[in-house]
């Protein structure tokens, strides 16, 4: 600790002070309070010895001035060489310090519709099914008549379908390894339209590949949908289609109390309430219990204690017959359900919108 301002002491003693405090500077600040400390203008030691020689015996003066002045020089050099070398030591501008530990990288997150796809996909990989894309233009052949939906169908208007303003016509081989025209015929139907549902990939399948098969398609559809809380024109869906001899509705059963398990955890009841839909006969509406109340009733569920999660049934004879199978001998279930559905319930998100809007305070919440 630096000694206290006395010019009593005399200068031989506080160029001994001097050199003491010297020895300890090691940075240009502390170098910068010792010059302030014995050569600044006030309260400094050599402005208290200044003021000593003022008042002192005229036979003081002269011993007191000389040594006064010859601190203040010795002060001055010997801070001028601590400056020379401590310059000598600092480090460049904008040098980097090779001892300073690394930066910490950024790492990105999975998009939480990139982690619903991958789980289902591995949920029915598990269960031996293939897993298919297919195109996302296609002709009304693939998306509508094919599906038991001929153009004065009225299911149609349940589809809000975007079409394109020119036809593409020019047609090769699609994503399933089939052609535009598969068995419907010799020459590549017109593609017209945004897919509306992945089902459209259900028939390409089956127009190039016999029974029996097990498959589920997987990508973005489109709709005629405003965007709000829980409607969006581009979302992505799951289709998943089994074929064979003796399929029944209690294999659809089974397979879909296995996925809803899997998505949501053991012991996930799921209940089947009877519906339409063109391509399927029966029909139903696949609830499961509630993830949240457990089935006792809450907003979530709307104090049913049931959410809608998936479209269900057997497959239309109708829609074999288009593919070319026989429907005496085969039978076969599908069904269709919204990626974005099944993230808003697994992670209680009320609003669909977030998985768009690429806010990372949103992202950053969901796994590498």
């Amino acid at each position: 600790m630096s000694a206290a301002i006395d010019p009593a002491i005399g200068p031989d003693k506080a160029r001994e002070l001097f050199r003491a405090e010297l020895a300890e500077v090691r940075t240009d600040a502390e170098l910068q309070a010792l010059r302030t400390r014995w050569v600044g203008r006030h309260n400094s030691w050599t402005a208290a010895f200044m003021d000593a020689v003022k008042t002192a015996t005229p036979e003081q003066k002269k011993a007191l001035g000389k040594g006064a002045n010859e601190l203040k020089k010795e002060v001055e050099s010997a801070l001028a060489e601590r400056e020379t070398a401590l310059a000598s030591t600092r480090r460049p501008a904008n040098a980097v310090d090779v001892t300073l530990p690394g930066r910490v990288p950024q790492l990105g997150h999975r998009h939480p519709l990139s982690l619903i796809r991958d789980e289902v996909i591995e949920i029915f990989t598990r269960l031996g099914y293939q897993v298919l894309e297919g195109p996302e233009i296609e002709d009304d052949y693939h998306n509508f008549e094919a599906l038991n939906m001929p153009a004065d169908h009225p299911a149609r208007d349940m589809q809000d379908t975007l079409y394109l303003a020119e036809p593409i016509t020019s047609v090769g081989a699609n994503a399933g390894g089939a052609s535009a025209a598969g068995k419907s015929g010799s020459t590549p139907r017109p593609l017209t339209l945004l897919r509306t549902h992945t089902s459209a990939m259900q028939i390409r399948h089956m127009e190039n590949n016999p029974p029996p098969l097990r498959m589920v398609a997987i990508g973005p559809v489109y709709r005629r949908d405003n965007l709000d809380l829980t409607h969006t024109p581009m979302f992505h869906q799951v289709e998943g289609l089994v074929v064979g001899k003796g399929i029944t509705l209690a294999d659809l059963k089974g397979t879909l109390t296995a996925m809803a398990e899997s998505l949501f955890g053991a012991g996930t009841s799921v209940r089947f309430r009877p519906s339409f839909f063109p391509y399927t006969e029966p029909s139903a509406e696949v609830d499961i219990r509630c993830i949240k109340c457990k089935g006792a009733g809450c907003a979530m569920c709307k104090r049913t204690g049931w959410i809608e999660i998936l479209g269900s049934g057997m497959v239309h004879p109708a829609v074999f017959e288009a593919v070319g199978y026989d429907p005496v001998e085969v039978t076969g279930f599908a069904f269709g359900m919204g990626v974005e559905r099944v993230a808003l319930l697994k992670w209680g998100v009320e609003d669909i919108r977030l998985f768009y809007e690429n806010d990372l305070r949103f992202l950053e919440q969901f796994g590498l």
